[in-house]
């Protein structure tokens, strides 16, 4: 049996390296696409396109813009003489917000009255508008309070200045909240299903297409040697893929990883499972290629990636969509993998979602080797 199997894994090898579509796509695409992902998938918000409109033009206007212009948050990029102007500039994508301070705004605020600046934002994107609305409020509110305790200076009242609650952040285990350091670990579940999945299935239908497999079905092999044959070679790409990916992380992007090597091998292997079933799986359904590559995309990419936690939050997802993400296996996944990247956590905290994936795994993987038998039979 291992002389049959060892074989048939070395026949894959050479039909891999003789296939010119299927090498390129190995072990090159997925360093490519983690480096664009990596830096193009970054919902950091900074250095946002900031117009102002100051029609008071005093010492305590200017102030509020320095204050707007002088951050990591904002890039002031201009002026506004005119309110109608805005809109125009806002249409043409070339300001995400406009500063309008009101032509009293100087004198009101000496004279310790209440007054107000005007944020007119561009909410066609709603991620960038939300977070650079949040860092305008932070920067006057505290503005405002640092006018306040000047007051109470000058008021001799410095016993109210400590008056109040102080928050004391203290932020674990991303403690810059680079959103990158969250979108990398995943970038790898989401390479080894397209990766692992995809080969497989194309690898199977292609010899359906040029006839080779009736000649593995008349050969005295039997069906689980045929089907280890066919998997090892792939999931043995699958760990380099890993091994590139990991150095590509740490070395390229600074992604920490806290937890165990060893650990997170052998849970990417019971993820491999799950792929390389849905890779068999896929190639069982179809009679091409192509038919292959449609299948594998939109009825088991697609779902996986947009309820899997991989961009969008679960937690803010309808109830019903909650109870289907459970049924997908790249769920936890995601878990487990940030657990091991960014918390350094050990299988006491990932055992439940490690026996998920091996359920699924074990599942999968059986039910799609049998109705592959079925097939060659």
């Amino acid at each position: 049996m291992k002389k049959i199997i060892g074989h048939l894994i070395r026949k894959e090898f050479i039909q891999l390296k003789r296939d010119p579509r299927l090498l390129p796509i190995v072990f090159i695409p997925p360093v490519i696409q983690l480096i664009l992902l990596g830096y193009a998938a970054n919902l950091d918000v900074k250095r946002l396109p900031l117009m102002v409109y100051d029609a008071d033009k005093s010492s305590e206007s200017r102030k509020v813009v320095e204050l707007f212009s002088h951050n990591e948050y904002f890039n002031l990029i201009g002026y506004v003489e005119d309110l109608n102007d805005i809109d125009a500039e806002i249409d043409k994508g070339n300001v995400a917000m406009v500063l309008a301070v009101p032509s009293d705004f100087g004198e009101d605020l000496v004279s310790g009255r209440n007054t107000e600046v005007q944020l007119i934002v561009d909410g066609s994107e709603s991620n960038s508008a939300t977070a650079g609305l949040n860092y305008a409020v932070m920067i006057l509110e505290n503005h405002s309070r640092n006018i306040l305790i000047e007051r109470l200076i000058r008021q001799n009242k410095v016993s109210l200045i400590k008056r109040g609650i102080s928050p004391e952040i203290r932020i674990r285990f991303n403690p810059e909240l680079k959103s990158r350091n969250f979108m990398i670990p995943g970038i790898l579940g989401l390479l080894l299903l397209l990766i692992t999945m995809m080969l497989t299935s194309l690898a199977i239908v292609k010899e359906k297409e040029i006839g080779t497999i009736e000649q593995l079905i008349v050969s005295p092999i039997k069906s689980y040697e045929l089907i280890i044959g066919k998997l090892t070679p792939f999931a043995l790409i699958a760990t380099i893929d890993i091994v590139l990916v990991l150095i590509v992380s740490y070395f390229v992007f600074a992604v920490p990883i806290r937890g165990n090597l060893f650990l997170l091998f052998a849970l990417c292997f019971l993820f491999l499972l799950t792929t390389l079933g849905l890779g068999l799986f896929v190639s069982t359904i179809s009679k091409n290629q192509q038919q292959a590559m449609v299948t594998a995309v939109f009825f088991v990419m697609m779902p996986m990636v947009f309820l899997s936690g991989f961009v969008f939050p679960i937690e803010n997802m309808p109830t019903v969509i909650q109870v289907v993400t459970y049924l997908l296996p790249l769920r936890y996944f995601y878990t487990i993998i940030r657990g091991i990247f960014l918390k350094g956590v050990g299988i006491a905290a990932l055992w439940d979602e490690a026996l998920a994936l091996l359920i699924f795994g074990l599942v999968i993987l059986i039910l799609s080797a049998v109705r592959f038998s079925k097939k060659l039979n």
